[in-house]
């Protein structure tokens, strides 16, 4: 009997296949971007207590079309290699997109972190590391890895110190993993990365008047009204600067432990510190809680957030969907068969090669600052901002009016790491959005975003193998 609902791999070979009768790239040219290049299937032993636990492991190489392929580890309990072989796979796409010259790849290391220690937990990373830099799939010219689900900056801190006791002497060994803390070679503005890319690539569709029109919607994101399913990093950042920065309501958010409402909006700032607090996002004051967790994914919104798992949309639930826009800031969140109906139903789907890839422009930033052994804003920030005070200082004199001095900082202000950091995810985001609005327009048959994003990610990277000389 047939399976009704595709997994996470099989959506994004079924994507691939629907974008790739869009293209007139060759056929054969299509088979090796869609495979795999490598996959590195791992089990060791890891002493538990006074137990060793054999921990199954995985490093996926999706392409090799640029150097270094690019992805993060994810810790959890559902790890399996067909998941680690798609995660691999819309990453090479997703750089492909917004221009980061690495090829895709991604990890998996099949635990719960919730069921180890802080000790228990480095070991198990330590052990990981070891593994890729026994077989070469770790280094800033080879493979980069990054924090993905389960995994943050304290563990891309234990894989740099366990690849620099290997390869001591490298002096681009901090280029070896991005994500790390500031103080351990990281770059400001990675941790809010994905989150903040969101913002941006959510904002410039909801400024598109075409677009907003069909959905009968005013343009612009200010007093449109958001569900976040998932209050990780990436929801939570995700969360905090659509409301702070585009005056978003957010009506509901679904969690681990549950999920909760209120009409009149849900403070995020204030939720995630109640959480830290007590656990838990049920019983924030002012929100009811709902039946089910999945209940958050049927309410009726302008803008629905998945920013958790894959699949969590799918055939079964799609007709229930009452949100204008979805937006998909976790990894294939929805399955190909899902987005049919919904597009059936003209809900705008943003996809996640898209919307999600904030995470990986900035990584690209700090592998770029490793290599360069200096932060942004070093060399010219100071200069700037005597050129900006020499300008205020000319405006005085001609003018004959005085500038505050509160007025004067902010005119003459130079820019730190995190401003340009900033600035760089903007220009990426919004560059990407407008490549990815006019294939839309352009192409015939290309009525969707997420095809449209395949289009241009395919036909970037058939153009690096065609200058390869690979097929000639």
């Amino acid at each position: 009997m047939a399976k009704s609902t595709p997994n996470f791999y099989e959506s994004v070979q079924n994507n691939f296949d629907k974008a790739a009768a869009l293209t007139t790239i060759p056929k054969g040219l299509l088979d090796q971007i869609k495979v795999c290049n490598a996959v590195y299937q791992m089990r060791f032993p890891v002493r538990i207590g006074n137990q060793y636990k054999v921990v199954e492991a995985y490093r996926v190489q999706h392409s090799h079309h640029r150097l270094p392929t690019k992805g993060g580890i994810r810790y959890s309990i559902h790890v399996n290699q067909e998941e680690v072989m798609a995660l691999a796979s819309l990453m090479s796409y997703k750089c492909a997109l917004v221009d980061v010259p690495f090829g895709g790849a991604k990890g998996g290391v099949k635990i719960s972190p919730r069921k180890y220690t802080q000790d228990q937990l480095e070991r198990i990373t330590r052990r990981y590391t070891t593994e890729l830099v026994r077989k070469n799939f770790i280094g800033p010219g080879i493979d980069v890895p990054a924090p993905d689900y389960g995994t943050s900056s304290k563990e891309m801190t234990w894989i740099l110190d366990t690849y620099v006791a290997f390869r001591n002497g490298e002096i681009d060994a901090a280029g070896c993993v991005t994500g790390k803390p500031v103080t351990q070679n990281g770059i400001r503005g990675r941790t809010e990365a994905t989150g903040r890319g969101v913002f941006y690539g959510l904002r410039e569709l909801l400024n598109n008047k075409k677009e907003m029109e069909a959905l009968g919607l005013e343009p612009g994101m200010a007093g449109k009204t958001m569900v976040i399913q998932g209050l990780g990093n990436v929801g939570s950042y995700t969360g905090t600067i659509s409301q702070d920065e585009g005056d978003v309501k957010i009506i509901a958010v679904s969690e681990y432990e549950g999920a909760i409402y209120s009409e009149k909006g849900i403070d995020i700032q204030k939720l995630i510190k109640f959480r830290k607090e007590t656990g838990s996002i049920v019983g924030f004051p002012g929100t009811k809680k709902m039946a089910k967790r999945e209940d958050a994914l049927e309410l009726e919104c302008d803008i629905l957030v998945p920013a958790a798992l894959e699949n969590v949309i799918h055939k079964g639930n799609a007709k229930k969907i009452k949100a204008k826009i979805i937006g998909e800031a976790a990894n294939g969140p929805v399955t190909s068969s899902a987005e049919e109906i919904l597009l059936k139903k003209g809900i705008i789907v943003v996809p996640d090669m898209y919307l999600n890839a904030g995470g990986v422009t900035v990584s690209y930033f700090e592998w770029l600052k490793n290599l360069s052994h200096m932060r942004f804003g070093r060399m010219e920030k100071r200069f700037n901002s005597q050129t900006y005070l020499n300008l205020v200082d000319q405006f005085e004199r001609m003018t004959g009016k005085s500038v505050s001095e509160k007025e004067k900082s902010i005119l003459t202000r130079g820019a730190d790491e995190i401003d340009l950091v900033r600035s760089g995810l903007e220009e990426t985001m919004v560059n990407a959005f407008q490549q990815i609005r006019e294939i839309k327009a352009r192409k015939k048959r290309c009525e969707d975003y997420r095809s449209a994003a395949f289009v241009n990610a395919l036909t970037k990277i058939a153009s690096d193998y065609m200058n390869m000389g690979v097929f000639p």
